[in-house]
């Protein structure tokens, strides 16, 4: 686990940008990645809403670990057409189907 926070912050947005197209990760998988404890993984989100990078990040790619996407009408439309867009599948249960299949780790 990294004991430097800026360093940690550092690491998870850099990690974020790598994930491809077409491909889908979780916070946790992301956290870890980082060197971060699995705690963190609350953390992330926060910590790429606030990166210099915030336009550059997608979002849309980092999940739940059970699949399901985070849901939020405000940015939903969005989200499905980039989703699309990717050939990524959302299930009505806001699950990403064929979630073992397209999951990146790093």
């Amino acid at each position: 686990m990294t004991k430097n926070p800026g360093e940690f912050s550092k690491k998870v947005v850099a990690l974020a940008l790598t994930i491809p197209s077409g491909r889908v990760t979780t916070y946790g998988l992301l956290c870890a990645a980082a060197g971060g404890h699995p705690m963190l993984s609350r953390m992330i989100t926060n910590i790429l809403g606030k990166s210099d990078q915030v336009d550059k990040i997608p979002f849309h790619r980092i999940v739940y670990s059970n699949g399901k996407v985070w849901r939020d009408p405000k940015y939903d439309q969005w989200r499905n057409q980039l989703y699309q867009k990717e050939g990524i599948k959302v299930g009505k249960n806001n699950k990403i189907v064929d979630f073992e299949k397209i999951l990146f780790v790093f």
